[in-house]
């Protein structure tokens, strides 16, 4: 399980060696291979009363970081399931994410109700 934020801002500031990912231990948490944990982690999450243009520029940014992690699926699925409510996770901000939430919803609702069986008419 990975930190809250404030613990994964600490973590994420410290400069981690890569291993190429043909090398790299299969047992080893998904994080350990994160392009962020290199880079700045203020990036990733938002100062409080952060402008609206600001916010957005930062976003853009931390999520051309996510398009070039190795574990971007990894880590968007692990925000989506948690779920996070905060920063950019596998490329999506927690909009983004909420966004996919709900389709998810909707798309489980509409295959129980095709799956479920019709009752007979007698």
């Amino acid at each position: 399980m990975l930190h809250p934020p404030h613990q994964s801002l600490q973590v994420a500031a410290v400069p981690q060696q890569r291993v190429p990912v043909r090398d790299r231990d299969q047992d080893a948490p998904w994080h350990t291979e994160a392009v962020c944990r290199r880079d700045e982690a203020g990036l990733f999450f938002a100062p409080s009363k952060e402008p609206t243009a600001a916010r957005l520029a930062r976003e853009e940014a931390a999520k051309r970081v996510c398009a070039r992690c190795p574990v971007l699926v990894e880590c968007r699925e692990h925000a989506l399931l948690q779920p996070e409510p905060y920063g950019v996770w596998g490329g999506l901000t927690a909009a983004e994410r909420r966004v996919v939430l709900a389709r998810r919803r909707r798309r489980d609702v509409e295959l129980k109700n095709t799956t479920r069986p019709v009752a007979a008419a007698g």
